[in-house]
């Protein structure tokens, strides 16, 4: 079977303003990866979203807000989120392409799922757009999945943490949302303490992570902290948050990964859960060529190949001690020894 890649024409007229970051090259630059990975694909049109599907984790009000807005015209939503006319509809399919996903992962149809849209979504909240996001794509899928019974691990290890998917499920103890960002840095949110709430306390895990941290810090997070609580989770799907601005040559950060690292993450993911119900979402990522060979990286790592190089290098000493902490914090709620 294939990889079934969600994506649509109106996804590369998503106005996101005057020489943004987050342009319709980027699309290109992903899907250009997975076409060098080793990995059989099919690329599939992302289909509008359901309204109820939406309004699980964004008010109505906020909802027809955003459609006025594009619909006259669009503009300016803060200083760095923008849209135009087209966005409305690349917003609705950038939310419907991850339950097209979950459906035909559902049917047996493709052995893992890449969503290749823009505007990307983990910073969206509620209520309110931000870090060039409208709706929270992830967390559309996600509320969907806990609506049908099932539970869903989200590992975002997009250079910014995912405010808006922390928030929307942080006293939702079946799902499970891991993340590892640079710290301080946007939204700045994150941190270590944030760990959920109510019934759900210990379903978040946040890692922290300083400027210059390497990806022997994160393969080591994964192996002693991500996997194992993913793994005793037991979840019905692994959703990614793929942002690849924690990549060394990301413009917009001070991380320090390369594309070894991502296909080591995937893989680890892989071992953790079948592909089949592995759904990655593009979030970030800035630099057109470290988007390339890291999706094509990262898919590759799902079946085990790439990733065994080590990364080199040598992480900052406060970037293992931020793993400590974390480790001994979620160590309270999973089996990390």
């Amino acid at each position: 079977m294939a990889l079934l890649v969600y994506t649509h024409d109106v996804c590369w007229l998503h106005d996101s303003g005057h020489q943004h970051p987050e342009r319709p090259a980027r699309l290109d630059a992903a899907l250009k990866g997975i076409a060098a990975s080793g990995r059989q694909s099919v690329r599939i049109e992302a289909p509008l979203v359901e309204r109820v599907a939406l309004q699980r984790v964004h008010t109505p009000s906020y909802i027809a807000r955003i459609e006025e807005f594009c619909l006259r015209g669009g503009g300016a939503l803060d200083p760095d989120t923008h849209a135009g006319e087209e966005s409305w509809e690349a917003a609705l399919r950038s939310a419907g392409a991850g339950l097209a996903a979950m459906a035909a992962l559902r049917e047996e149809e493709g052995d893992a799922a890449f969503i290749a849209v823009r505007p990307p979504g983990h910073h969206a909240l509620a209520a309110r757009a931000m870090g060039f996001c409208l709706f929270n794509n992830i967390a559309v899928a996600a509320a969907d999945a806990v609506a049908r019974g099932e539970r869903v691990a989200i590992v975002d290890w997009d250079v910014h943490h995912g405010n808006g998917t922390q928030d929307m499920f942080f006293d939702e103890p079946a799902v499970l949302y891991v993340s590892a960002h640079e710290y301080p840095q946007y939204p700045g949110t994150g941190r270590l303490d944030e760990i959920g709430s109510g019934g759900a306390v210990g379903t978040t895990i946040n890692l922290p992570v300083p400027t210059g941290t390497q990806g022997d810090v994160y393969r080591a997070a994964f192996e002693r902290l991500i996997v194992p609580a993913v793994t005793q989770f037991n979840p019905d799907w692994i959703f990614v948050s793929a942002g690849y601005d924690a990549h060394a040559a990301d413009p917009l950060a001070g991380l320090r990964l390369v594309p070894d690292d991502y296909a080591y993450m995937s893989g680890a993911l892989a071992g953790a859960i079948p592909a089949s119900r592995i759904v990655f979402y593009l979030e970030g990522g800035y630099d057109l060529r470290a988007i390339s060979e890291s999706v094509a990286a990262t898919v590759d790592g799902l079946s085990g190949s790439g990733g065994v190089a080590p990364s080199g290098g040598s992480s900052p000493k406060a970037a293992w001690r931020v793993l400590m902490d974390a480790k001994r914090l979620a160590s309270r709620y999973w089996d990390l020894d």
